[in-house]
């Protein structure tokens, strides 16, 4: 599952550094190419020697050799790996992450990064509680970085608490489960819907909703980084989008395009989730010029658009999985299940309203997943690119079977 799997480790100053020779030892064990960078400090903590001999490989600790002028380009090196994992990442590491400082190599090397990006933090249980250092885990977090939490523990400066860097077992184990999800939608053709639909009353006015589209996107995101070949139909966002190659991208303003966009690769996927927002009625007319301000009001005759999860419930085969998404005010559970079942949805995804950092607007999310049996399952709060690995996750588990 490792093996030729560039993985790039980056040690800060931290005592749990002398954890790390033994995460290399067990990396290269399982054939996977290891390169280690360490920042200045950090060799305070463990050799650069005991670290290059485990890994086969000279550890990087500056831009260049000041005798011989030879660079190292974090540019390259960053393009290189397949997976950048900081451990431990120091309080100090951590703020620089988060407010894009590059003043050692690491840190650039960390900023060239177009791999994922995982972070073990190691601190005393203080440093971690505090507030600010809470806030920047958050930042990366809500960037797609995967945190490796750290446990509780009796720490180096004597307390007994939350700051222990996780063990080296359970760090490989969190690498190897990501590459081995990595293949786990290989050969599946996955169709997302993401974003809100404009529907026109006039060449400067909308019809239209506070979809962000980053839940959607971030499904997308995560079933290609499992293997999935993507298609995502795609409503106006205003999100700057990081999408990968693996993902095709149909940009679609109106609910009848985004209807004939989904409908379009339907027949030909085996997954599909729309979380878009689409607008459930549209404009019966729409002027061609600017409306004017004349009377007290405005009347304008809404009629209804095309329901793409129904058409496609009626449309579904044994072998394809279909997800639904359904945002609530009031009765949010008995409301999804009909939702689910007069739409012959597979999965529904509820959230509401009503729930702090859930919803149209946040990072986060808090949702239930309702499978057709019946079967609730709540989440607490997460960010959505959590709450898509959640997903991915509920939908493997549901479809390994078919077609196996």
């Amino acid at each position: 599952m490792l093996k030729g799997k560039k993985i790039l480790i980056g040690i800060t100053g931290s005592i749990a550094a002398y954890k790390i020779p033994l995460l290399v030892r067990l990396l290269v064990k399982q054939q996977a190419e290891v390169q280690i960078v360490m920042t200045p400090s950090a060799h305070d903590f463990v050799t650069a020697l005991t670290l290059s001999t485990l890994s086969k490989r000279p550890v990087l600790s500056k831009a260049f050799d000041p005798e011989t002028g030879q660079w190292d380009s974090h540019v390259e090196l960053g393009l290189w790996a397949d997976l950048m994992l900081i451990a431990p990442a120091s309080a100090n590491t951590l703020a620089k992450m988060t407010q894009g400082l590059a003043d050692n190599y690491l840190l650039t090397v960390y900023l060239s990064a177009r791999c994922p990006v995982f972070f073990a933090p190691a601190m005393d249980l203080d440093m971690y509680k505090h507030p600010a250092t809470q806030q920047n885990v958050k930042s990366l977090v809500q960037r797609g970085y995967q945190l490796i939490a750290p446990s509780s523990g009796e720490l180096a400066s004597g307390l007994c608490g939350e700051g222990r860097m996780e063990e080296p077992e359970q760090i490989f184990e969190r690498i190897r489960s990501y590459f081995a999800k990595g293949q786990r939608f290989k050969d599946k053709k996955v169709l997302v819907s993401a974003g809100p639909t404009y529907e026109a009353i006039d060449p400067v006015r909308f019809v239209g909703n506070y979809s962000s589209g980053r839940m959607g996107v971030e499904i997308a995101k995560a079933f290609a980084a499992q293997g999935a070949s993507v298609t995502l139909v795609l409503g106006p966002v205003s999100i700057v989008l990081d999408l990968s190659g693996e993902i095709d991208v149909i940009p679609v303003t109106t609910a009848q395009e985004m209807f004939d966009g989904c409908m379009a690769f339907f027949a030909q996927a085996d997954i599909a989730v729309m979380t878009a927002a689409v607008a459930d009625y549209r404009p019966e007319e729409v002027s061609e010029t600017k409306i004017k301000k004349q009377a007290d009001d405005l009347t304008i005759k809404l009629v209804k658009n095309k329901d793409i999860l129904a058409t496609m419930g009626s449309q579904k085969r044994e072998d394809q999985f279909l997800v639904g998404f359904a945002l609530e005010t009031d009765n949010e559970i008995e409301n999804a299940k009909k939702k689910l079942h007069t739409k012959k949805l597979d999965l529904i995804v509820l959230n509401s309203l009503s729930d702090a950092g859930a919803g149209f607007g946040h990072h986060t999310n808090k949702v239930s997943f309702i499978d057709k049996s019946g079967e609730t399952k709540p989440y607490s709060l997460k960010s959505k690119t959590e709450v898509a690995e959640d997903l991915t996750d509920t939908v493997f588990a549901k479809t390994k079977n078919v077609n196996n």
